[in-house]
């Protein structure tokens, strides 16, 4: 209780202290502002940038495993016509993977692309669609969300039917005057069914429309228009995917058996080398966080010569305040002030003024995370908010504890006779 009394004290006699110089303790707190405003500006930015990365990738899915012929990060001091002479997947593995994989997966999907298409229907058009063959899982592999409509019956994937899923800006352009659904278009010479509409997405960070613009159809009916290709220079390349299980950490069994699986596919002797790569998303999100990570540093260390030159400014105006009540310090000291009261008044005193400059730093990052940005939008995180708010305090102890240190140690009778 007593503790408690003497630090409401302390705050009391620090908030009067600040209100009493009201001009310098502003000018005292700018350089906090700054510092910690360039602090935690450049951290929301690079969380703001990391976080519509990370969702403009959202189409590969979450534990995934691709099987394709380039990896997704180059492993150092590897030959890279090796990579080149590898085999591409085919329909023929993935059909194998269907049959001889253990439960260790939630879903095998085979899946090929073509952008570049016009799609008609009666006096509209669009072009620039892409095209994308997919397998029956490929819903469980990545993304579909689907506003009208449905998703592909088995039989239709099986049958290779003239049927089709499309995103909402075909929808919007090739089928303005109503629904998609049920209307015919043409794309490559053949007449396709609308099924479903995929929901809008709008442009992401990478300046894509994500499946606004894609058309998903059976991927037996877009092998007999494209052809595929079977490990030369020519040809549409597919991608396989496995979805691995919730109860598998890291993917690690999924992965080896993945791995064996394909070895044995692909009659890979014991000595020798895997010939396809295993790819995750993790590792593009790794690297991105790394990535990050740097520029966050480099960010933090820019913004913390600000806040050292906000520190001293601010150890320099608690210099002077001592100087100023040294004849107060004393009086209260005659009265039975202990040292420690001393100490924390002039501490408290140093934090106060820090976590004012800080908190208005952390507004000034707020208030522009308000203005619309449809390149990239920005929000202040609450763990932002609270290292600037930290980082504020230990400015605070760092400035204020020497001149505090000195204010608690004059003697009484020299104190009061000072002016």
């Amino acid at each position: 209780m007593l503790a408690l009394r003497l630090t409401l004290e302390s705050f009391r006699f620090a908030w009067q202290a600040l209100k009493s110089n009201l001009l310098r303790t502003v000018l005292s707190l700018l350089g906090v502002t700054v510092g910690i405003f360039a602090i935690i500006a450049v951290f929301t930015v690079v969380d703001s940038l990391e976080t519509n990365i990370r969702q403009s990738m959202d189409f590969l899915g979450e534990k995934v495993i691709y099987v394709a012929k380039w990896p997704w990060k180059f492993e150092k001091d590897f030959p890279w016509w090796k990579y080149f002479n590898r085999p591409v997947p085919t329909v023929r593995e993935f059909q194998a993977l269907q049959r001889t994989l253990s439960t260790n997966n939630n879903g095998v999907a085979i899946f090929a692309a073509v952008s570049g298409n016009t799609f008609k229907a009666g006096s509209n058009s669009m072009t620039g669609c892409a095209l994308q063959g997919v397998s029956y899982d490929f819903r469980k592999v990545s993304n579909v969300s689907i506003a009208e409509g449905r998703y592909f019956t088995s039989q239709e994937i099986e049958a290779a039917r003239n049927v089709a899923i499309i995103g909402a800006d075909i929808a919007a352009n090739v089928f303005p005057n109503g629904s998609a659904l049920g209307q015919e278009f043409k794309t490559r010479g053949r007449k396709f069914t609308v099924i479903g509409v995929l929901e809008k997405e709008g442009k992401n960070f990478l300046g894509n429309s994500g499946n606004d613009a894609n058309c998903l159809i059976p991927f037996g009916m877009f092998t007999k228009m494209f052809a595929l290709n079977t490990g030369g220079m020519t040809g549409v390349t597919p991608t396989i995917a496995v979805k691995g299980r919730d109860d598998d950490p890291g993917l690690l069994d999924l992965e080896y058996e993945l791995q064996g699986r394909l070895r044995t596919i692909r009659g890979l002797r014991p000595r020798q080398e895997d010939n396809f790569a295993l790819n995750r998303p993790e590792m593009m999100a790794d690297a991105i966080s790394s990535l990050f990570s740097v520029i966050g540093v480099a960010g933090a260390v820019i913004g913390s010569f600000a806040m050292l030159v906000g520190g001293f400014g601010i150890a320099n105006i608690m210099f002077v305040s001592v100087k100023e009540r040294t004849n107060i310090i004393g009086i209260q000291k005659s009265l039975g002030a202990k040292n420690y009261f001393i100490l924390f008044q002039f501490l408290f005193e140093a934090i106060f003024l820090c976590l004012i400059g800080g908190a208005s730093g952390i507004l000034l990052v707020f208030l522009i995370t308000l203005i619309p940005q449809e390149a990239l939008p920005m929000s202040l995180t609450a763990g932002n908010i609270v290292l600037g708010l930290t980082v504020s305090v230990v400015i605070g102890v760092l400035a204020g504890i020497i001149p505090a240190v000195l204010a608690s140690n004059l003697d009484p009778v020299i104190a009061i006779r000072s002016k």
